[in-house]
């Protein structure tokens, strides 16, 4: 568990970047924080649909945004918790695949030194519909030309504090136990199982330190009969389970400790929840990597997906410090001060800057680059 006083040593003065990690650094430690591949799309988000698109009709978005998704979403939302952020992945040589490539580099400072650029490769493309608080999604894309992408970055994932993965049955991946073997914690998500076996025994869950599932994907890996009780279940399998429950918040359970946590969900009016389950994911692997208690990694996880569902978009959408920073002193400044409900969140008080006002100016000051209705301008505004 992280001190008071580490923890306030791990903040910065207005205008730096907060380093979650400050007061665990030593110069043996690293370069990478956080290691990831995957695919990475190019997505394009329409939002303010009043209903899903019915066939044989034309329907019209009153939102629409585009940006990198794919395991752009995790990579961004990581390097914007200020975790130093490596990705490998197979980027196209269209002006899609030049736009991601600048997206993740140049704006967000992920290191892609393990990336390839596939000459004569598309990139893979995902259209997202948004309404009713849910997502239709719609994906073409081929797969990258043997060895062009997958020769040698699964076989030499770079030294690294954690890797996050995301598993599939009966698919196992040697990056992750070479991962895990050079020192790496583990974090593993899943999808949906579309062969409909939802077999447990399928995962590879070996390496893992974490498992975050959803509520729906926990109760039929498990067959427990609510999230909580697959939580239980899944403890057993890896040191910690972490079970999201939607607009429920989530819940986890320590399988070496016995310790247990539960944290509502923070109700805001949601643009786009693309994404959302990749940030909270980061969220978690910040406050686990920083050693803070397992109720106020829920808590920021929890937090920074409602702050992303708020914007545009999967990876442009994710939250950085000075909007958790906003976030915290606007709930104090109101009347009455911090509701019961959310005085959980006091944690933050000694991670982000203590003066609301400087902490306001940064969060307006701090241009995230977001998502935007085309790939970019000929000519800047």
């Amino acid at each position: 568990m992280t001190s008071r006083n580490s923890r306030q040593n791990g903040t910065r003065a207005i205008g730096e970047q907060v380093d979650p990690l400050g007061p665990l650094r030593s110069p043996r430690d690293p370069d990478c924080d956080v290691f990831l591949t995957g695919t990475v799309f190019l997505d394009i988000i329409f939002t303010g649909l009043d209903s899903a698109p019915v066939r044989g009709t034309e329907s019209w978005a009153r939102g629409m945004g585009s940006s990198p998704g794919g395991v752009a979403n995790m990579a961004t939302a990581l390097a914007r918790l200020g975790l130093r952020t490596s990705l490998a992945a197979a980027f196209g040589d269209d002006h899609y695949g030049e736009y991601c490539w600048d997206a993740l580099e140049q704006g967000e400072g992920i290191d892609l030194a393990m990336s390839r650029r596939i000459p004569g490769w598309h990139s893979p493309v995902t259209v997202s519909m948004a309404y009713e608080g849910e997502r239709t999604m719609v994906s073409h894309g081929h797969e990258a030309p043997p060895g062009a992408a997958s020769d040698p970055i699964p076989d030499c994932p770079p030294r690294a504090r954690a890797a996050v993965a995301s598993l599939a049955p009966g698919r196992r991946e040697e990056w992750v136990a070479a991962a895990a073997r050079r020192g790496a914690r583990v974090f593993a998500d899943v999808g949906w199982d579309e062969s409909g076996r939802w077999d447990l025994d399928a995962l590879d869950l070996d390496h893992c330190e974490a498992f975050l599932p959803n509520a729906a994907e926990a109760v039929r890996y498990t067959g427990a009969e609510c999230p909580r009780a697959a939580a239980r279940i899944l403890a057993e399998r890896v040191p910690i389970a972490v079970v999201t429950m939607g607009a429920q918040g989530s819940y986890a359970v320590d399988g070496r400790t016995g310790e247990s946590a539960e944290v509502p969900a923070i109700e805001v009016e949601a643009l786009d929840p693309t994404g959302a389950g990749d940030v909270y994911v980061a969220g978690f692997v910040t406050g686990t990597l920083a050693g803070w208690p397992l109720a106020d990694r829920l808590a920021f996880a929890g937090l920074t997906a409602a702050l992303s569902v708020q914007e545009f978009g999967g990876s442009l959408s994710a939250p950085g410090w000075p909007e958790v920073a906003h976030w915290w002193h606007a709930l104090r400044a109101r009347p009455g001060g911090v509701p019961e409900g959310l005085r959980h969140y006091g944690f933050l008080e000694d991670l982000v800057p203590g003066d609301a006002a400087a902490a306001a100016e940064e969060a307006r000051r701090a241009v995230r680059r977001r998502a935007v209705p085309t790939i970019g301008f000929r000519h800047s505004a």
